[in-house]
């Protein structure tokens, strides 16, 4: 977890610069959340603080859940994480148990605070491991239906063609990252389906 302490470093220090908050909906996760640029323009109703941190996995956001997560006092969370875990040839049920451990320290730690996951995407990128998506998805959505706190939301599915694959201009050069476009789209999404606004 060495390779991310930096830019977690710097995720505190942002932290704890903030004034006193009880209605901060925190985004947290890996880049596909830190490189959201407009986040605050396409949720002006909610009080939104971006925690992503560049190459995460799913298990290095559960690791670092103390850090970043507990002083920022969410009043709840939008998290996305799991890709690079399978992009690193995790199999889909130690994503799982990844986040398991995620949500066992929300529960211990802040049982009160709603949390939406978002489904891990399938991209051009990744289109190799599309199953394994699908499967790490699936047992993350079990799990969160125990916990009426906790929602599933489809991310996945709005980035996607009529033949089942994702959508090249929902997407950036590298295939990897969302564009502009793919951002809307998870925009529009939320708007419909998050419960935690």
């Amino acid at each position: 977890m060495v390779w991310y302490d930096a830019e977690v470093r710097q995720l505190e220090d942002k932290i704890a610069t903030l004034p006193l908050a009880t209605d901060r909906v925190i985004f947290y996760g890996s880049s596909s959340m830190r490189l959201w640029s407009t986040l605050s323009q396409d949720f002006p109703q909610i009080n939104s603080l971006n925690l992503g941190f560049g190459g995460s996995t799913l298990a290095a956001c559960a690791w670092f859940f103390e850090r970043l997560i507990v002083p920022a006092n969410p009043k709840s969370i939008v998290f996305y994480a799991g890709d690079n875990d399978l992009g690193d040839g995790r199999h889909p049920e130690e994503v799982y148990l990844f986040f398991c451990a995620f949500a066992e320290k929300l529960r211990n730690t802040l049982p009160d605070v709603p949390l939406a996951f978002l489904s891990i995407k399938i991209s051009p990128a990744r289109w190799n491991i599309a199953q394994e998506i699908r499967q790490a998805n699936e047992l993350i959505c079990g799990e969160l239906a125990k916990n009426t706190n906790y929602q599933y939301i489809d991310m996945t599915s709005p980035l996607l063609g009529s033949n089942g694959r994702p959508r090249q201009e929902f997407f950036e050069r590298d295939g990897l990252h969302l564009s502009p476009a793919g951002y809307r789209a998870w925009q529009q999404q939320l708007i419909r389906e998050a419960r935690i606004f």
